[in-house]
């Protein structure tokens, strides 16, 4: 199953409640990402742009994308973003691929076409 990096900030309200009655929220995350048939990894809070970090396993792409609406529609996180994660087994699978492909790509050159230095 893939995994992916959730990041979410908490609304204000969000906030406030927890503090006034702090609560277990990685327990909440779990019920909802097992019930969505998923692993939750690891959740974490954290320092910066982000309040909460959380390591998913899912079986795909629309499963972690439901899962992150639900909480989006809760309204209790703000400014959510899930980036998709690779194995180091994946990324050497992709860097062969990379590997075979690079010789059929041509990337930007600094020299001018002889019709650009005709104009000049």
């Amino acid at each position: 199953m893939p995994f992916y990096m959730f990041t979410a900030s908490y609304t204000l309200d969000s906030l406030k409640a927890m503090v006034d009655n702090p609560q277990d929220r990685e327990a909440a995350a779990r019920t909802l990402i097992e019930g969505m048939g998923g692993k939750l990894h690891g959740f974490f809070f954290t320092f910066g742009q982000s309040d909460v970090v959380a390591i998913i396993e899912m079986k795909d792409d629309i499963a972690m994308a439901a899962a992150a609406l639900a909480v989006g529609a809760s309204g209790t996180a703000a400014h959510g973003a899930t980036t998709k994660l690779l194995t180091a087994a994946e990324a050497m699978t992709a860097m062969a691929g990379a590997k075979k492909g690079r010789s059929k790509y041509k990337g930007p050159s600094a020299r001018r076409s002889p019709a650009a230095r005709k104009r000049r």
